[in-house]
């Protein structure tokens, strides 16, 4: 319906449907176009504070989103159309649940007077997404639009942050609604206040032990939580680890910092985990991979008392037996517990004695491998700026990062908790439009970076400055480890046939470089620097050395096989 049509004193639904997301403040939607939601695209062009970035496949869309929803703590907003779109889509809906990072996926639906009849593309979505998000539903009476946007924003803010999912029925978005129809006013996550008592048996229990150890990071993370906690730590001494992929929770630098749980940790780390006689977890949920299996600490955990800060209450006692739960903001704890003065406590030395073993575990030493990823990591700490952004996906080359990079910004990692592949590319395009200012580096293997390899064209049409390092060992190094731990010696289906990245990098109109050395990468790097828009370096590595930890293949045959 053109404007020459439309009744007078309305607009469509997909107008107020922008509207509402420009009222709660969404400055930027990722999206591959779909026709079931043309009226959207429609009404977009009216809202030009609403930046649209056009993606080239749904997963990628959601990556972005998701990422983005991490940078801003505001929702990520993502659009795409039924069936397969929804589908692609699915992934990124997934990180954003597990990671617990707010994001809301818009997507469009057969009309109403199709539903049930397994239409072109039709799925039943809030029954598909249900379980991976936590709120999915269709809009079909555009005069609640504001209701449901409002009510998404709060849901994905809210508690244990995460996804929403919304349904938008083509025949729903072009109905005329009243133009005084207006979006509900933004909508802010709620306050959650520390309760006092708590908190003063929280600092009786550091008080009376003699071992402690936090670990945190994770849920409503955020500047403010990092700064006032990393007081709090630093004033008394405390262990700090972060749980899995939320290094950036705390400054490296922190004289209490003592690394980072998850795959491949610091061994003594685990040993102090597994040797404290009080854990605090602030933001963490206690995954399985931050607890290595739910073992570092164990679910009972006798011997030990177990304090567990989240803003979800749900999530409080839902694993891990909890000696003393506290459900309360982040931000709003870590605060409390700076500005709190407790006579009782004595400062710890083990915050120090913790930050020295982390220092050497995260230092490189020499090796004779002709490409040494722990050197190209520290080889990157001495060329980029601190507040360089690291984006990964999923793979055993993230390993020589976690290690030996330091996460010193805020936000300054961006990696799925829940081991997504094809990560990376996409959230450091999003990390790029968003921190035009600071530098983004992409890091991917191999199989990585062919699952979402493909948004270096967004990226170039959006004009983001940002540097990829593709790390190539000819296969699925993560699955050929377990093989080999597994099966020695039985390799199936975990090769691979690469093309040379290099000149894929140039087609996208990136600069490009093929290395085989440390020093072939380290001046790489340099080249890389001095330019700007894509840069993408194609490092070629032995799959002999498998991981950061320093397992190698025939090491792992030979332990399998004895």
């Amino acid at each position: 319906m053109t404007d020459s049509t439309r009744p007078e004193g309305t607009r469509t639904a997909a107008a107020l449907l922008v509207d509402c997301l420009a009222t709660q403040g969404a400055t930027r939607i990722f999206t591959v176009p779909g026709e079931s939601f043309l009226a959207v695209l429609d009404a977009l062009p009216d809202r030009p504070e609403i930046d649209v970035v056009t993606c080239r496949q749904e997963g990628g869309v959601t990556f972005m989103a998701c990422a983005d929803g991490t940078m801003t703590g505001r929702p990520g907003i993502a659009f795409v159309t039924r069936g397969p779109g929804a589908t692609n889509a699915s992934i990124g809906v997934h990180v954003a649940h597990q990671d617990s990072q707010p994001m809301i996926l818009f997507v469009g639906d057969v009309a109403r007077g199709a539903q049930g009849r397994e239409g072109f593309q039709e799925v039943d979505f809030p029954a598909f997404f249900a379980p991976i998000c936590k709120w999915a539903a269709r809009i079909d009476d555009p005069a609640r639009i504001p209701e449901y946007i409002a009510r998404a924003y709060a849901v994905a803010i809210s508690g244990r942050p995460g996804p929403v999912v919304l349904a938008l029925p083509e025949d729903m978005l072009v109905e005329q609604v009243p133009a005084a129809l207006a979006p509900r006013p933004q909508v802010l996550r709620p306050a959650q206040a520390v309760c006092p008592d708590a908190l003063a048996t929280l600092f009786d229990l550091i008080a009376d032990a003699a071992s402690p150890i936090a670990i945190i990071g994770g849920a409503g993370w955020n500047a403010k939580a990092r700064e006032y906690f990393q007081q709090f730590a630093e004033r008394i001494g405390l262990p700090v680890a972060t749980a899995f992929r939320r290094q950036d929770a705390i400054a490296p630098t922190s004289p209490v910092y003592a690394g980072n749980l998850g795959y491949g940790p610091n061994p003594k780390l685990v040993e102090r985990v597994k040797n404290a006689d009080l854990v605090i977890a602030v933001g963490a949920r206690l995954g399985e991979a931050t607890t290595d299996g739910y073992e570092v600490p164990t679910l009972e955990h006798p011997g030990q008392t177990l304090v567990h800060i989240h803003p979800d209450p749900e999530e409080l006692g839902r694993v891990y037996r909890t000696d003393l739960a506290l459900c309360c903001a982040m931000d709003e704890f870590a605060e409390c517990a700076a500005l709190w003065e407790d006579e009782a406590i004595i400062p710890f030395d083990a915050g120090a004695e913790a930050h020295a073993e982390w220092l050497a575990w995260s230092t490189p030493h020499p090796s004779d491998a002709a490409m040494d990823l722990a050197a190209c990591v520290a080889a990157m700490r001495e060329a980029l700026p601190a507040d360089t952004m690291i984006c990964n996906g999923a793979g055993n080359f993230a390993g020589w990062w976690h290690r030996y990079w330091r996460y010193e910004a805020y936000p300054g990692q961006l990696a799925p908790t829940c081991g997504a592949m094809g990560y990376g590319v996409p959230a450091a395009v999003a990390a790029a439009l968003r921190f035009p200012e600071r530098t983004v580096v992409a890091v991917a293997g191999d199989g990585d970076f062919l699952m979402n390899g493909q948004e270096l064209a967004t990226a170039a049409q959006y004009s983001a400055n940002l540097i990829v390092v593709v790390i190539d060992n000819g296969a699925y190094g993560t699955i050929r480890m377990h093989q080999e731990r597994e099966y020695p010696g039985r390799v199936s289906a975990t090769q691979l046939a690469n093309p040379d990245f290099a000149m894929l990098g140039a087609a996208f109109g990136g600069w490009s470089a093929r290395v085989e050395t440390t020093e072939e990468f380290i001046a790489a790097l340099a080249e890389a620097k001095r330019r700007s828009g894509i840069r993408l370096i194609h490092a070629l590595t032995d799959l002999e050395r498998i991981a950061a930890s320093g397992a190698t293949i025939s090491g792992l045959r030979a332990r399998a096989r004895g």
